[in-house]
């Protein structure tokens, strides 16, 4: 076993070292139970230093390739082949299987995703790599005591300051230790108010269209889902009203800023009919904020109007700082607060107190702001680009989108035909069918404004559209 190190490899001698054993063990070259030359043998014949074999061995056990023998030293492992697995089910869309939600979530997180039509997230290039890290070195340097800790269950009390600041200055009456609560991203936020207001058998509303995340989820719970019409302005209130006396709902699910898909936002009057309709027949209100951020001026949010009585306001990160920080809140009344605090720590305890430090450095330095700006500019060039681009190929949005990352157009077809032909080809796409809580037949599609600038996902939309139109 005599190794020595190339002092002209592009390779560390650590590297080297682990590739020269990792390389006899696989080979059968090492048997199993056989010592490795000790430490200070081998840092004497091979001209290493000691700590170069210590970290080399270290590597090679973390692989399953040596185990450490207390006083003994280091000995070859016994290798176990394992079978190697079939593919996972779901994992390509079978012939007359259903397009839905769960489907077109794992073809988001699938690899290269960040280039398929039907990708909820920004590509991570129109990100500010540098100003996170940034912050993640400053909260290193501050030697902080994040990486050790579980973290507060209701939140980072600084980070819920910050918070707090900026909804006030929008108008929200959210006290940091009293209104507000952080969770693990909007969907965690979402899912909460889920499991601590509802029970199989009980009804909610929701838009249609709306995020078909929130119909699959509670779907699962056995809810009754039903589906207010989306206008321009917000939920057709005279739907709503006659909806909400038949079916006395729990909970109605409203994105009102920037709406997903559509890229519409509430009016003023729309609003307070809502809250009218929501205080006469008893039901809260759950107010999705997840894209505000790319609105220019000040939103309008039932949370503003309401101060917070019957309206549980939900908010996050991952859409404008990264898909990986799964940092957003809650804003409530104090009891609903307590209640759902209790819950999250019922389910995970805490949510993670560096990612929470991250978020709060970077709202606190200022940095976030610009950054916005910046983002918010290069989604609406790149929404423009889209939408001329699709109404070329005769797909035409009814109300132009006002913000967000989205194009919602009509493409003269059901365009679940043209996501399932689209994905043979492996490019994902989100047909209207999925937007819709009765899961109805659509000409509707939504697109990303960050696929404006994919030559070749437009050739293949194109050919599709021509094909089967």
């Amino acid at each position: 076993m005599g190794w020595q190190p190339l002092r002209s490899s592009s390779l560390s001698l650590v590297e080297q070292l682990v590739e020269h054993f990792g390389s006899l063990i696989r080979n059968h070259g090492l048997r199993t139970g056989m010592r490795l030359p000790s430490v200070r043998a081998l840092a004497e014949s091979a001209a290493v230093s000691r700590d170069t074999v210590v970290q080399a061995y270290d590597r090679l056990t973390a692989q399953g390739l040596v185990q450490s023998r207390r006083g003994a030293g280091f000995f070859v492992a016994a290798q176990r082949s394992v079978a190697t697995p079939a593919a996972m089910p779901g994992a390509t869309l079978a012939q007359g299987a259903a397009f839905d939600t769960a489907y077109l979530l794992r073809g988001m997180f699938r690899p290269g995703s960040e280039l398929s039509g039907g990708a909820g997230l920004l590509p991570a290039s129109w990100m500010d790599e540098d100003m996170i890290t940034s912050a993640m070195r400053s909260i290193a340097r501050a030697q902080s005591p994040g990486l050790l800790s579980y973290g507060v269950p209701q939140g980072f009390l600084p980070l819920r300051q910050q918070i707090a600041s900026i909804l006030q200055a929008q108008d929200v009456p959210a006290h940091p230790e009293t209104h507000l609560m952080t969770v693990s991203g909007v969907t965690h936020g979402l899912d909460l108010i889920m499991r601590s207001f509802l029970q199989a058998g009980d009804t909610v509303l929701v838009e249609d269209p709306g995020w078909f995340l929130i119909f699959g989820r509670l779907t699962a719970m056995g809810v009754n889902v039903v589906g207010v019409p989306r206008l321009p302005g917000g939920p057709d209130v005279q739907a709503l009203e006659s909806l909400a006396q038949q079916h006395q709902p729990k909970l109605f699910f409203v994105n009102t800023v920037v709406h997903n898909p559509t890229g519409q936002t509430l009016s003023i009057g729309v609003a307070h009919e809502v809250l009218r309709i929501a205080e006469r027949h008893g039901f809260y209100l759950v107010e999705d904020d997840t894209y505000s951020d790319f609105l220019h001026g000040a939103p309008i949010r039932l949370a503003t109007l309401d101060r917070l009585q019957r309206v549980l306001l939900v908010g996050g990160y991952s859409k404008t700082l990264s898909g990986g920080l799964r940092v957003g809140y809650v804003a409530a009344k104090p009891e609903l607060i307590y209640q759902l605090t209790d819950l999250k720590l019922l389910g995970g305890l805490t949510s993670a107190l560096p990612s929470e430090q991250i978020v709060h450095r970077i709202l606190a330095e200022g940095s976030y702001r610009k950054h916005v700006d910046r983002l918010r500019e290069r989604v609406d060039k790149a929404r423009s680009r889209c939408l001329r681009k699709l109404e070329q190929l005769a797909c035409h949005a009814a109300f132009e989108p006002v913000a967000g990352t989205f194009a919602w157009v009509d493409c003269g077809m059901d365009t679940e035909v043209l996501a399932r032909h689209a994905a043979e080809h492996d490019l994902l796409l989100a047909p209207g069918v999925l937007f819709s809580p009765r899961q109805a037949p659509s000409r509707m599609l939504r697109v990303p404004v960050s696929m404006a600038d994919q030559a070749s996902s437009w050739t293949l939309l194109e050919q599709l559209l021509r094909q089967y139109r």
